[in-house]
């Protein structure tokens, strides 16, 4: 595993938004019947979570989440010397999103802009590079758009994950900063690939007409091979085997205990394996934060989404210890542990589809 550390580089805003349209569990009723649907709202505890209903990308989201942030830094615009932008729902095959996020947020033309295609571990990950380009170069600021449209890609009669997937896109923006650090540890495991996968539609198996087709699948799951397809037993199976000794590896590396750390901040798979999580590594509840009822899984932008609207009053005005875990498609994990805050955090913008 890659373990490292950054330092003088700091947190300085997390901007969420979500479509305006949520969707509550009660209209999945129609389609699965309420005895499916409340049994899987148990074990995922989504009740309602944010979709798209027309043609929104998550470049939309993700762009008035960082016009938010960057006004009310009141950055100019000129001084973000990089943009990242994390997904695995974009615009286009090419260009890179980025090169579009760049013009419309009104960016200059010596700011270096580029694409990172992950998912579920894609914050972490895009923390650590920003870490990396700060401490290393001239550009004191930077910007990293992550989020996904999920719901795009999922088939609406696919119980595994229809009712579990919401869409956003967040904004952070970094910069440097004296005694500010950053520990990681990260990892890849590609045997897992096919358990969470979107089988066909790029070039490995490019899009035909068959590929396109739904049919009945397992468990009378109904999904083309342009839908996304997840293993859940062996996603839990996963999280079990690397996620815990992860944080327990990155705590000891930072030199924390468990009781000193405010709060784990854990990739929103669902509400089990949370808590399963929790459970192990002898953590109360309070101190390890759910948006899942209201938000569902948004993939990468759950960690920063939970950081805004779980931790956000207090990361307003507290300096706070935190460790953030991100998790999934790939197999691919990184965790950090981090102390921020005070810092800017805007409430989640509701943008109009």
């Amino acid at each position: 595993m890659a373990v490292c550390s950054v330092s003088n580089v700091r947190i300085v805003g997390i901007s969420v938004a979500v479509p305006e349209h949520f969707r509550s569990y009660t209209e999945d009723e129609a389609v699965f019947g309420s005895e499916m649907v409340e049994k899987i709202r148990k074990h995922s505890g989504v009740r309602r979570r944010p979709v798209m209903l027309s043609g929104l990308c998550t470049s939309d989201l993700c762009f008035e989440a960082g016009e938010r942030l960057l006004d009310e830094l009141d950055w100019s615009r000129d001084s973000v010397g990089t943009l990242i932008f994390i997904t695995q729902t974009p615009d286009y095959v090419l260009p890179a999103t980025s090169c579009v996020l760049q013009q419309r947020l009104g960016l200059s033309k010596q700011c270096a802009a580029f694409d990172i295609n992950l998912g579920c571990s894609g914050y972490v990950y895009g923390l650590w590079i920003a870490g990396q380009i700060l401490a290393s170069s001239s550009a004191g600021r930077l910007l990293l758009l992550v989020g996904d449209t999920i719901s795009r890609i999922v088939s609406p009669l696919d119980r595994a994950s229809a009712m579990l997937f919401g869409d956003a896109g967040t904004a952070t923006d970094l910069e440097k900063g004296s005694n500010a650090d950053m520990l990681f540890e990260l990892g890849t495991d590609g045997r897992g690939r096919n358990n969470l996968i979107v089988p066909a539609g790029s070039f490995r198996n490019p899009r035909t007409e068959s590929t396109s087709r739904r049919t009945q699948r397992e468990g009378g799951n109904v999904r083309s091979d342009e839908d996304l397809f997840m293993d859940g037993a062996e996603v839990f199976g996963f999280t079990i085997r690397e996620v815990v000794s992860l944080i327990e590896n990155v705590l000891s590396l930072a030199g924390w205990s468990k009781e000193s750390l405010d709060s784990l901040v854990l990739h929103q798979a669902n509400q089990f394996i949370l808590q399963h999580l929790s459970k192990r590594l002898g953590l109360p509840p309070e101190k390890v934060p759910s948006t899942l009822d209201s938000y569902g899984n948004t993939s990468s932008a759950s960690i920063p989404l939970t950081m805004a609207v779980s931790l956000g009053e207090r990361l307003k005005v507290e300096n706070l210890r935190l460790l953030l875990a991100g998790f999934g498609v790939g197999w691919s994990w990184g965790a950090v542990a981090l102390s921020c805050g005070p810092m800017n955090v805007t409430r989640p913008i509701l943008v109009a589809d």
